[in-house]
């Protein structure tokens, strides 16, 4: 028997090969470590207030109602009420008569909806364009559909006269952004409002990416998941409206986002028919169903907002309010202590310089790890407060000139950012006693 088994084992590799490369995350280490360092967790990007009452009462109503076919499957691609609402919503936001059967899927969050989009639309050998700092798994997702990324920073601008920086500051260089298309450019994928940075693209710079997408014929992946998250006024511009770009472009949202509630994993895709229908082949052979109760309560918080639509009353109204209160609070906190917020004009996320702070972490010479990677873990470890290194969200060649940053989540309760604010001054005096 012994020797059976041994013969048994397997010496050939089990991995596919487009698996490999991809096996770190991120959240993956960063998450333990505030799981088991941190008093004060503003590194993920959830927040920690419930989802507006509307929604829970939606929720509880689909669980425990009579309708009993709602703890049953439903329809694949989207449980009808919620594409039915979907269509209706984003139709009246993109100006045109969406078919909800064809214009319209259901994905498990926002995530999944990004991995549709590249294994259905992106090839061996062609290229997609990533606009730096990226939400961290567009680079593994593209490399697991044979694609090559093709990076593109967003370049600071200083402002004048010691003025905070804002997110606006961060912008694409024209002519090294043309640079990057060729005949290779399968798609470009757009994150705006952009995590990590907050920043909300212009007209202008999202018309230059449009005329570059229709003169080069390509793709644009559209990931506005933060769409209803814009502050001090912003509008956020759907490039699915620029000229020539709805019959090119995937849109991407999320319940999670748009609600408060990312534990219940409902995203979709809004978009022309031609692209939708491989997304869908790609999710009929993956999760092919999404949860029903979770849908219908989303469909039921859709159909609240479309009524209040612009009114005061609008959850889409009141959250950026409260949540640009939070983002100032968090900004005034770091400023005082010598951290410098770059002010965003969107999401959840405020990125801040650590050039201040560095005497607290030495520099370790030929170190493979980058310096805010070792500033956040060492922040933590020591003062209990958990932040994401900026570093995570550019691709090796970029990773040591943005070394300096790191990224709070200021989507949180009053008491967290208070709690917060605390470790950070005590941390200030501790520098400054003699």
């Amino acid at each position: 028997f012994v020797s059976l088994s041994l013969q048994a084992k397997m010496s050939r590799p089990v991995q596919a090969r487009r698996l490999e490369g991809t096996d770190k995350n991120i959240w993956v280490e960063f998450v333990k470590l505030a799981a088991t360092y941190s008093k004060v967790n503003l590194g993920q990007g959830f927040p920690d207030f419930p989802p507006p009452d509307f929604l829970k009462e939606s929720f509880v109503r689909a669980l425990s109602g009579e309708n009993h076919m709602l703890h049953q499957y439903t329809r694949a691609f989207g449980h009808p009420p919620l594409v039915k609402i979907l269509a209706q919503f984003f139709g009246k936001l993109l100006g045109r008569d969406l078919d909800p059967m064809t214009n319209v899927m259901v994905t498990v969050g926002a995530y999944q909806a990004l991995f549709c989009c590249f294994q259905a639309l992106v090839d061996e050998g062609d290229e997609v364009i990533i606009i730096e700092p990226f939400f961290d798994c567009y680079e593994p997702m593209v490399k697991m559909a044979g694609g090559t990324p093709v990076f593109v920073p967003l370049r600071p601008k200083a402002p004048k006269d010691g003025k905070l920086m804002s997110s606006a500051d961060w912008q694409l260089d024209p002519a090294e952004l043309s640079s990057k298309f060729s005949g290779r450019t399968k798609a470009i994928v757009l994150n705006s409002p952009n995590n990590p940075l907050g920043k909300v693209f212009s007209r202008e710079e999202l018309e230059l990416i449009a005329d570059l997408c229709v003169k080069h014929d390509v793709l644009c992946i559209s990931d506005e998941v933060y769409e209803w998250l814009v502050y001090d006024g912003k509008e956020h511009i759907r490039i699915a409206t620029l000229r020539g770009m709805w019959d090119r472009t995937v849109i991407i949202g999320s319940a999670g986002k748009t609600f408060s509630a990312t534990g219940w994993k409902v995203g979709w895709t809004v978009g022309p028919n031609r692209l939708l229908q491989h997304l869908r082949t790609v999710h009929q052979n993956s999760v092919y169903h999404c949860a029903t109760i979770a849908q219908e309560a989303v469909a039921q918080g859709f159909q609240r907002e479309l009524e209040l639509y612009g009114k005061p009353d609008s959850y889409f109204v009141q959250l950026p309010k409260e949540l640009q209160q939070k983002r100032d609070w968090l900004v005034q906190s770091l400023d005082a202590v010598g951290m410098k917020p770059i002010i965003p004009e969107g999401t959840y996320f405020l990125v801040a310089d650590i050039s201040k702070f560095k005497s607290d972490v030495p520099d370790v010479p030929d170190s493979d790890e980058t310096y805010d990677s070792r500033f956040a873990k060492w922040m933590v470890k020591n003062k209990g407060l958990a932040a994401i290194p900026l570093s995570a969200f550019y691709s090796g060649a970029h990773k040591n000139n943005y070394n300096h940053f790191i990224r709070f989540c200021f989507a949180k309760e009053e008491a967290t950012l208070k709690a917060a604010n605390d470790i950070l001054q005590k941390w200030k005096q501790e520098k400054t006693s003699p």
